[in-house]
């Protein structure tokens, strides 16, 4: 046992001592590499282009609170993928949107020229460069420490590094939103469900320092308010960065029972509350919560056909049901680009149940997790996650506006951040840690 300990400890400490990078590597930050640990470079064949800085100011006749304008409206599709053209693009696809394309013949990719158009706040690009030389991981990879604000690890050595830049991205300082979600059965039915949400960043924020953190990542609160028959439910969640030093918390306010609940674990495998049990906790965002589970893999990085630039099925007024189809979200609303992406495989530890394998795309100028292959026990393909996303220009920051999770044996599929018909997002909503507790969620629900 003694030995047993004395391994881990010193694989501990080589892991950790690994994180941190010398000065000359981290100056690349500010030569080859963008200031977040992209490729500064278009390729060889000129099909991605160099990265410019993204979209550093929003495009002619956007008005602040409105819904975003597409900068890349005049695009025109260079091709489209589909089920008879497969076999000249599937090196390119993730597994899982091959199998998406195979399953429906009318399904189909609409590929537009790539646009790098990810870009954030100079003092996100500054905590980044500090990051860089300063971070590492703890407790086995499940924490980190020595960042705050910026990626912690814009030159990653790890798949649980790389994982992690994910999670720990800049998605703004607070924000106020109303979206819909639906879980699309295999007949195709379904029912929006319309949340209000909350969210109050505590690692980004302007002047943060790694011993302020007080390991808490964000707050995040939402609150049902149609159909009738579910308004009122609502859920407050504290997000803690190290989950296994001290578990995220959580209290569920249910209309029926009128009272507040400790939900004793929101983590890993547990069902995500209304989601009609397809999504578990992990699975928002892409990934999220602790590393624990799995055992990571930095394959490296990969030019594939991605979600990107996402516009046209964020645009204001565009009809739910012309969104939401039978088997799939509209491809007629949907943009692919090619881009760089770095690939992370993440394998289940033995003892655990759980999706036996992932493949994760991570976009190199976002960081954003922009697909995911599932796999089940058996080795099988059994789903795939896509995330579309768009610049945030008037804050600025990149992240999805749109999430889909498609499950292959069910032929069903879930998504979220339909908002087209509701207020833009608020991102100078005032917001506190103290609306984020159990006691102001028994004030939502009343």
């Amino acid at each position: 046992m003694l030995r047993k300990f004395a391994f881990v400890l010193v694989a501990a400490v080589a892991l950790q001592a690994q994180a941190k990078v010398e000065p000359a590597q981290a100056s690349r930050l500010e030569k080859d590499l963008t200031p977040l640990g992209g490729e500064r470079a278009g390729n060889a064949a000129g099909t991605i282009p160099a990265w410019s800085g993204g979209v550093l100011s929003p495009p002619a006749g956007y008005e602040p609170g409105r819904h975003h304008l597409d900068p890349y409206a005049k695009d025109v599709p260079q091709y489209q993928v589909n089920s008879k053209n497969l076999a000249q693009y599937q090196a390119l696809l993730p597994a899982g949107l091959k199998a998406l394309l195979e399953k429906h013949p009318d399904f189909y990719l609409r590929v537009f020229p790539t646009r790098r158009s990810a870009s954030m706040p100079q003092r996100i690009y500054d905590a980044t460069r500090q990051n860089a030389q300063n971070a590492s991981l703890i407790s086995g990879g499940n924490g980190v420490e020595g960042a705050a604000a910026g990626i912690p690890f814009p030159l990653p050595q790890t798949g649980q590094e790389a994982i992690w830049n994910h999670v720990m991205r800049y998605r703004g300082d607070q924000a106020q939103a109303v979206t819909n979600q639906a879980a699309v059965l295999a007949n195709g039915s379904y029912t929006l469900l319309k949340l209000e949400r909350e969210v109050y960043f505590v690692y980004g924020r302007d002047g943060m320092t790694p011993d302020a953190l007080n390991n808490t990542l964000f707050f995040y609160k939402y609150k049902v308010v149609a159909p009738s028959k579910l308004a009122g439910s609502a859920l407050v969640v504290q997000e803690t960065l190290d989950q296994v030093l001290a578990i995220r918390k959580a209290w569920r306010f249910n209309k029926g029972e009128r009272r507040v609940r400790r939900l004793p674990q929101l983590a890993h495998n547990a069902v995500q509350p209304d989601t009609n049990g397809m999504v578990t906790s992990d699975m928002t965002d892409g990934y999220n919560g602790a590393p624990d589970w799995y055992d990571w893999k930095l394959v490296g990085k990969q030019e594939m056909l991605v979600p990107y630039n996402s516009y046209a099925v964020h645009q204001k007024g565009i009809p739910y049901e012309k969104i939401v189809n039978k088997h799939f979200i509209n491809p007629e609303l949907l943009r692919y680009e090619l881009h760089r992406v770095w690939v992370v495989e993440a394998s289940l530890r033995k003892g655990f149940t759980h999706h036996e394998k992932r493949r994760f795309y991570l976009d190199e100028d976002s960081w954003q997790i922009l697909a995911v292959d599932l796999y089940d026990k058996d080795g099988e393909l059994s789903g795939l996650q896509e995330a579309h996303p768009i610049n945030y220009y008037d804050v600025p920051m990149f992240s999805s506006t749109l999430e889909t999770y498609y499950d292959f044996a069910g032929e069903r599929y879930f998504v979220d951040g339909l908002d087209n018909n509701e207020p833009p997002y608020n991102f100078n909503v005032q917001l506190s840690p103290t609306d984020f507790t159990a006691q102001a969620l028994r004030r939502e629900g009343n």
